[in-house]
This record gives structure tokens, sequence and C-alpha cells, in this order.
């Protein structure tokens, strides 16, 4: 922590989708960020007594092929978190635009199972601007508490590219070899990805139109990472702990339609997981549960 003296917003209501991503739109207009900005908004939101809505909850657990049942995914708090997280990205005082960031990684911290009847109090802040080798970084960091007690917390990094003088990386060498055979196989595809923005709220035009990902750089449409954070949990259902920490660490894209090799690996004391391509081997996403 920085010790610096933060702000707490109470938001009255969950932020709407269509005003967060106008808002998006806004701040990435040239004159409203000022290039340089190296601080961070003091404000953390809140929002308290959030209910979880079960066809939102049955839609979400369908999507990403996970039970629905009496508590919530590991993954799920994110789509509650997620409006306030854009409000907070979208802020004037926020030093780079949200359109444009690139989620690169995610930590999520679950002290015991949330039902899905508990009412739900949400705070989000962002902390830890800092250079990267390709732009800049920042943590948004969720917490979702039940009264006093806090059952969940989720640190997203994003990453801002921009030129920064440093060296090129150079590009890791895959050998030419036929991947092992996996745990099983996801099959993800528009229609997929379409119904996961709905469910989720994540509407980034790189998920859901070829014109906006393709304006981003990108060929076609992309699956939402935290899509792929969810699906790959498929073979640990019913058999993670109650307490547990997941991070994950995105890799390339996955460009839709795609096939993609999941892998599950029993370690001493948790699991290792990955997404990976199915012809070259490269990884689309890595994660441990412990």
């Amino acid at each position: 922590m920085s010790g610096r003296k933060d702000t707490v917003v109470q938001l009255r209501e969950q932020p709407g989708t269509l005003d967060n991503y106008a808002r998006a739109a806004f701040s990435a207009l040239p004159f409203v960020k000022p290039s340089g900005r190296k601080s961070l908004p003091k404000d953390t939101l809140a929002l308290s007594g959030l209910r979880v809505d079960h066809d939102n909850l049955a839609a979400y657990a369908k999507v990403c092929g996970l039970r629905f049942g009496d508590t919530l995914p590991i993954t799920y708090p994110f789509t509650l978190v997620f409006p306030t997280v854009m409000r907070l990205l979208t802020l004037r005082e926020f030093p780079f635009p949200a359109i444009g960031s690139v989620h690169i990684g995610n930590l999520i911290e679950q002290h015991r199972p949330i039902s899905v009847s508990e009412p739900l109090d949400v705070k989000v802040r962002a902390e830890n601007l800092r250079p990267h080798p390709k732009g800049t970084q920042v943590d948004l960091v969720s917490e979702v508490s039940v009264g006093r007690e806090l059952v969940w917390r989720q640190v997203s990094s994003f990453l801002k590219m921009h030129p920064t003088g440093a060296p090129k990386e150079p590009k890791a060498e895959h050998a030419e070899e036929v991947p092992p055979p996996p745990t099983r196989t996801l099959r993800v595809d528009q229609k997929t990805i379409s119904r996961y923005a709905a469910v989720s709220g994540d509407r980034n035009p790189i998920h859901i139109s070829s014109l906006g990902a393709r304006a981003f750089g990108f060929p076609g449409t992309i699956a939402h990472g935290m899509w792929s954070a969810a699906a790959v949990l498929q073979p640990l259902e019913g058999r993670l702990p109650e307490a547990v920490t997941y991070a994950v660490r995105f890799g390339k894209p996955i460009l839709l339609p795609a096939t993609v090799n999941l892998y599950a690996d029993r370690t001493p004391d948790g699991w290792d997981l990955s997404l990976k391509n199915p012809k070259k081997g490269y990884p689309h996403l890595n994660a441990t549960v412990r």
C-alpha cells in the first residue's frame, strides 16, 4: 500500500453498461486524457447490498461450462465488480483510457464460498501504477464483503501499451513438436462469446465486433480472458477447497472460432492449469490453483 488517503465514494446503484462504455469512448479522446499523468484516482468506489441475479448466474454457469448451484463459482464475482471497475477506469483522473488497455493477469483470493442469497458489499480501488517494458501497468483491486467479513478479493492487472524505449524482448521460440494429449478440449465460437458478453457486461468491441477487433489490431474477434479463466476450471468442479487462491496470466488471445487444449495437472499443493493452441502448443492462459 502507498499510504495515500483514499476517499470512499458510495454509489447508489450498479453503474450501467451503456453509461460505462459511453464514458470509455469519451475518455479515449486525446484531449480528455493528457499524456504523462503519473497518479491514480484517490477514490475508492463502494456499493452496498448487491444481490445476485439467479438468472444471470445460471446463464453465466452455462456459457462457461460450470455448475449452477447454491454458491458462486470463484470467478463469478468478477461480473459483479466489473461495472464498478469500469466506472473507476473511466474517471477523468485515471491516467489512461480504458479502451485499448489489456487485461494481462488476474489474482483471486476466495476466503470462503459465497452463497447466492447473501447481500454483498463491493469496494474497488486502483493502486500500484508502474512501468512495464511495453508501457504502463496498474492494478485494480476489488473486494467483496458480507457485513464486516471479507469473503473475496481480486487484483486485476491492466497494461496500457505505448513506446517506452526499452529493448524489445526476444520472441519465445516454440519447438515444433506435437503437444501432449490434453485433459479435454474446448470449442469456443462467436455465439458463445456474445452470450458471455451479455451475462458479464463486458461488451468491449474486440470481443463482439469484427470491425472493432480490427480497429485494435486483431484479425478478428477474440474470447474474453475471464471467460477462459472460468472455462479452464471445468475439470476442477467440486474439487476446489473452500478457501482458495487462483492466479491467472493471459497469453496469446483466442481468435474466434477456436478449439483449444485444456490441461489440468495435479501438484502437491493444488493444480496447474493451462489453455494451449492444439497445433503449435503456445499458451493462451496459464494458471495456478492453491
